[in-house]
């Protein structure tokens, strides 16, 4: 029987299968290593928010475009981030209170053309929406 140290898999196999447990390990180092990486790689995406605080808003929209453009507006990874309910209109803003404001982050929604409780998008940028994107406007 061979034994080596150290192998991960030991074999009674004659000598000439030494080469096949050998290649066996190596490649099982190898699938450890790439495994630790896929399943570290979308940890990062799950950036908290530090000093989080929350509030709820109403943003103007309509469908699931608004909705992406909506939360990439707000999005800063670390400081700030939105979710946005197309049924209620309204958004849970999540953001650092020590790295930015409440206006901040909805003047940046404004400035991607959706009116809000702070700001009013500019009717430039509003015009330049989807039609679908293109909500009832409060007069002002």
């Amino acid at each position: 029987m061979i034994l080596k140290r150290n192998d991960f898999i030991t074999t009674p196999f004659p000598e000439p299968f030494t080469f096949a447990v050998e290649m066996i390990n190596s490649m099982y180092k190898y699938f450890i290593i790439v495994m630790a990486f896929l399943l570290a790689g979308p940890m990062q995406g799950f950036a908290q928010v530090k000093n989080a605080r929350k509030e709820t808003v109403h943003i103007y929209g309509n469908c699931g475009m608004c909705e992406s453009t909506i939360e990439k507006s707000a999005l800063k990874k670390g400081i700030a981030e939105a979710d946005w309910d197309r049924t209620t209109k309204k958004a849970v803003i999540t953001y650092d209170s020590t790295k930015t404001t409440i206006k901040e982050v909805m003047k940046r929604i404004a400035d991607a053309g959706y009116d809000n409780d702070y700001y009013t998008a500019p009717d430039d940028v509003y015009a330049k929406l989807h039609s679908c994107c293109q909500y009832d406007r409060k007069p002002q």
